[in-house]
């Protein structure tokens, strides 16, 4: 059974958490096969629709199989939102702001919450709602130099950027150069070309590229 334990350890030791959404349940299920058969074994799917809710849980009864599968679901911003998701069987809870309150209900489900963060403030906070993961969101305007300048104020504390890391060794090797333990990938890896022409074999190569650049670049 997944937990806060094994969702935690899962991106750890992946480096790399792929995330997307998209409307079409099948096509979601279909970008999860290749992502699991490329090498991944935890990634975020995006509450970004209406249809989130309903294809989260048609994704999970489709990939009971897949054990060592942990599929977490993002951009949960309020205490409904995560009760919603829990009861679907999430695995883990990722958000684009700290809200303590849906940290405190996810903590106490045994679970683990990735809250985002864009300030000293907003990690100091996260902190004390207990999160054992920050998202630094958007990664994109702060860049690397940020967390090196910020993770002595925070010992011990993982993070991990999300919007802003590329498919490129130099990206890759400054993010984990200054601190990180892990990137966050959407659009570059999961394109809206790819989803809509459901370019699956290149999704697949990309995959495997991507865990490639990680493994390569990471300490």
């Amino acid at each position: 059974m997944q937990n806060r334990e094994t969702a935690l350890q899962a991106i750890l030791d992946q480096g790399l958490l792929p995330l997307f959404f998209y409307e079409d349940a099948e096509v979601s299920l279909q970008v999860i096969k290749t992502l699991y058969n490329a090498g991944i074994r935890t990634l975020e799917y995006t509450n970004r629709g209406p249809a989130a809710l309903e294809n989260f849980k048609f994704l999970k009864s489709k990939l009971k199989d897949l054990q060592d599968l942990h599929l977490g679901i993002g951009t949960i911003k309020t205490v409904k939102d995560a009760e919603a998701f829990l009861a679907a069987d999430a695995d883990y809870i990722v958000a684009p702001i700290v809200e303590p309150a849906v940290g405190q209900l996810v903590g106490e489900a045994g679970m683990l919450w990735i809250p985002g963060c864009f300030t000293p403030t907003e990690i100091h906070t996260a902190q004390t709602a207990k999160a054992a993961l920050i998202k630094i969101f958007p990664a994109n305007i702060v860049g690397p130099a940020f967390i090196s300048s910020i993770r002595e104020l925070f010992p011990g504390q993982l993070f991990m950027p999300t919007g802003g890391v590329e498919m490129e060794a130099d990206n890759i090797k400054s993010w984990f150069k200054a601190g990180v333990c892990a990137v966050g990938m959407g659009s570059k890896l999961i394109s809206k070309e790819v989803l809509a022409q459901r370019q699956y074999e290149h999704l697949h190569t990309q995959t495997q590229e991507a865990i490639r650049l990680v493994q390569a670049n990471r300490p």
